[in-house]
């Protein structure tokens, strides 16, 4: 997996993450902004996932490899799963579900690289 496109994922998704939390404690529905932003952070995902299936044909193949595919498909669809359900719940709940996806997604990114390296020996 590669690594700063990692880090730059995992620290959007935190900043995202405590951004929509703070407006969901103030009572806040997302707005456009935030559900745009949202989208912005789904495409940097959708960035590291075609980078990691890319890196399955290179030769370094995890062991495991449904569980690591399992992760990848649900890694690149939080993102757009929580977009849609925000945009259903247009009151605070909306940001807190924004909030806690982005939460989630630097775990499964995480999991994604101990899958890699544990599986491959490479960092």
């Amino acid at each position: 997996m590669n690594g700063p496109l990692s880090v730059a994922t995992i620290i959007a998704a935190l900043v995202l993450a405590a951004w929509f939390l703070l407006r969901a404690a103030l009572n806040r529905p997302p707005s456009n902004v935030d559900l745009w932003a949202t989208l912005a952070l789904s495409a940097l995902v959708l960035v590291l996932v075609v980078v990691a299936v890319i890196g399955l044909f290179d030769g370094s193949r995890p062991s495991d490899t449904p569980t690591f595919l399992g992760y990848l498909v649900t890694t690149v669809a939080f993102g757009p799963v929580a977009f849609y359900l925000a945009r259903l719940e247009p009151t605070r709940w909306g940001s807190l579900i924004l909030g806690v996806a982005c939460l989630v997604l630097p775990v499964l990114v995480l999991r994604l690289q101990q899958i890699a390296e544990v599986t491959t020996g490479v960092s």
